[in-house]
């Protein structure tokens, strides 16, 4: 565990978690964000507080790193990547982040650089189905990506072949589904559906209100990763030598009225849902993960109920601690 790691985004969810993950198994661990992590009493060995869109502080950030894993990044839900008035802020932020990290990345002689896609990069028009049928990575052309958002984490993809082609820098890929879990973005508009679906449901039950919104009808079709599953399948990639990219996740998908339901089996409460007007997203996500699973040996372990029972009991406490303020 000689080699020195660097974790942008650190503070982000995924990012605090890897960090955890990474520092357990004995790396040394630098991490960069433009805040830090209310979550965690221990966080990286080293913590810099940078914005990534400028190109000094990507030089800073890399000094004397072995590897990078990319996470960096303006996001959040559905609410967040569908608002209009966020979309050329995430297209900028993000392309600037990338951009400036990989290159300083290169300069700095870097050996290894795992970047985290996402499966917003797939052709929506072949996500128009509840019951679409398991895309395979090369599915993701020709391209037609979710927003903004899927847009510029393919042309990120696009700059990670293409340096790693070029130069002596490793670059590894990895799509990201719905990755969940504690100690996330649980309110304010860019938390996704696992923890807005909990902090209602626990607002609910907190205050004895019957009823939790859901938006549109519900029966838009996901799978949901939890995070542990998640870091694991992080440190798998960096560590391969393949270069193209890997959707991870599990092979379950749900409709988001039966993860309702879970939720509520999990809270112990009885709840009227009410659907609303509200971004939806892509009607279906069901992908092939051969990939993952005979390249990098991953599969994930946590079920989708053992998860949100962990999830839905941070959020609540996070309900409740707020109640009593």
């Amino acid at each position: 565990m000689n080699e020195r790691v660097l974790v942008t985004g650190s503070s982000g969810f995924i990012g605090g978690h890897l960090v955890q993950y990474l520092k357990a198994l004995g790396f040394w661990v630098r991490g960069v964000d433009i805040k830090k992590s209310p979550w965690w009493d221990t966080g990286p060995d080293e913590f810099i507080r940078l914005d990534l869109r400028y190109r000094e502080n990507a030089v800073e950030a890399v000094q004397d790193i072995d590897w990078i894993f990319a996470l960096a990044a303006d996001m959040g839900g559905m609410g967040f990547i569908t608002d209009p008035h966020c979309r050329s802020a995430i297209l900028y932020n993000n392309t600037m982040i990338n951009f400036n990290t990989l290159e300083a990345a290169e300069w700095a002689g870097v050996k290894r650089y795992l970047f985290t896609s996402s499966v917003c990069i797939y052709p929506t028009n072949k996500l128009d189905r509840t019951d679409v049928a398991p895309l395979q990575e090369e599915d993701a052309y020709p391209a037609l990506p979710q927003e903004t958002y899927g847009w510029e984490k393919l042309h990120a993809e696009h700059l990670c072949l293409a340096y790693g082609k070029e130069y002596p820098i490793k670059t590894r890929i990895v799509r990201l589904q719905n990755t969940y879990g504690p100690k996330g973005t649980w309110k304010g508009g860019r938390e996704k559906a696992p923890a807005a679906l909990s902090r209602k449901i626990a607002t609910a039950k907190l205050y004895g209100e019957p009823t939790v919104e859901v938006w549109g009808d519900g029966k838009a079709t996901r799978s949901f990763m939890y995070v542990d599953d998640c870091v694991r399948g992080l440190h798998a990639a960096i560590l391969s030598n393949y270069p193209y990219p890997i959707t991870l996740g599990p092979d379950r998908v749900i409709d988001i009225n039966n993860l309702v339901d879970i939720l509520v089996d999990i809270a112990g409460v009885d709840i009227d849902v009410v659907h609303v007007d509200g971004p939806q997203g892509v009607r279906g996500r069901n992908f092939d993960h051969k990939r993952a699973r005979n390249i990098l040996g991953w599969k994930p372990l946590v079920s989708l109920e053992v998860g949100m029972e962990k999830t839905y009991r941070w959020v609540e406490r996070q309900v409740l601690e707020e109640g009593l303020c």
